[in-house]
């Protein structure tokens, strides 16, 4: 088998363009994630001492679904997007964090979209500003992700409803657990 390409990632990433809410386009999906989870998101918030609050969402049967952890970088002085993400499980004490590791490796010139993998090429993720994706632009991020060693082929496209939940509404599944084991990768 040939030695896989290294993976690159994004250089000088502006963290504060890249705040805010990504949908979840496509992403591996984990055995514990609720097959049924529908739109899924992402929202980002810059915090004083320059961490990332990281709120992750998503909709099965009608419920909510959700977990917030910390993202930073994970060498200060590098200038390459490689992301720390600590969750803290479970909700409740006693706390034990989880770290995972979030490799942003294309992002676009306008903060539209990008793809976010790990270096055991088990996760990658396509997150979208909105929604959905021109299948042209989805077509383009298949191609990097194949370029340094990931099988695309086990990408599963999330689903987004025609008018996805705008706040935190819906009955909360406090469990959460999927997130947690999904970043875990057990």
């Amino acid at each position: 088998m040939a030695a896989k390409k290294e993976m690159e990632v994004v250089k000088g990433l502006d963290i504060k363009r890249y705040m805010g809410r990504w949908y979840e386009i496509a992403s591996f999906p984990s055995r514990f994630q609720p097959k049924d989870g529908v739109d899924t998101r992402a929202t980002y918030t810059l915090r004083e001492d320059g961490t990332v609050n990281v709120l992750n969402e998503t909709w099965s049967g009608g419920k909510r679904g959700f977990i917030e952890g910390t993202a930073y970088k994970a060498d200060p002085a590098s200038d390459e997007a490689k992301l720390k993400v600590k969750f803290y499980v479970p909700p409740f004490l006693p706390i034990i964090p989880v770290v995972g590791d979030y490799w942003v490796l294309y992002i676009d010139d306008d903060y539209q979209y990008a793809l976010i993998g790990q270096p055991s090429r088990n996760y990658l993720w396509i997150l979208s500003r909105k929604p959905h994706l021109d299948d042209e632009i989805y077509n383009e991020l298949l191609e990097k992700a194949k370029n340094v060693g990931y099988d695309v082929g086990k990408l599963h496209k999330t689903t987004h409803s025609a008018t996805p939940p705008e706040g935190e509404e819906g009955p909360k599944d406090t469990k959460g657990l999927w997130w947690i084991k999904s970043i875990l990768g057990k």
